[in-house]
């Protein structure tokens, strides 16, 4: 188990349909545990996927406890092979991304979701979701179907630099 060196764009894993992980077997439960500790490692990161890390497989964690945005909050949970199962209620919002680290941009995303998949257990797992944590699922569910926030914005006119705070 280790922090991870999060790849940037245009890095060609990040813009490439991740496979199906299927079993949840041990080499997926050090994953689950790289994707944690790499997150936790990573200043204001709420969100990583397996691709970010060199990984190509449909896996991802997300925690967005103590997020001044947040409203529903699982805690640090970790997701294989997710499928939305319902979205609703988009709204425009500001996102960043780790693996684009100069620009952010204006993206609508659903602010009411399930998504359904497999637990760092390997069990069954079905999420309902809200606000930022919904955002932040459906950001890194796209990077395993090889989008980034880019891939979503309405133009060029929704694309900002990145702030930087001190």
């Amino acid at each position: 188990m280790a922090v991870r060196p999060v790849l940037v764009l245009p890095h060609p894993v990040l813009t490439a349909r991740a496979a199906e992980v299927g079993l949840v077997d041990d080499a997926a439960g050090a994953l689950a545990l790289d994707l944690l500790e790499t997150m936790a490692a990573s200043p204001a990161c709420v969100g990583l996927a397996a691709p970010q890390i060199g990984v190509g497989l449909r896996a991802f964690a997300v925690d967005v406890t103590g997020h001044r945005k947040a409203r529903s909050c699982h805690g640090p949970f970790v997701l294989f092979d997710p499928v939305v199962v319902s979205a609703q209620s988009p709204e425009p919002a500001r996102e960043g991304c780790m693996s684009v680290p100069d620009l952010t941009g204006d993206v609508a995303r659903a602010t009411r979701l399930v998504v359904a998949g497999l637990g760092a257990d390997g069990r069954p797992l079905e999420l309902e979701l809200d606000a930022f944590e919904a955002r932040a699922v459906l950001h890194e569910l796209d990077h395993l179907d090889g989008l980034l926030f880019l891939d979503r914005v309405a133009g060029p006119h929704a694309v900002f630099p990145r702030k930087v705070y001190r």
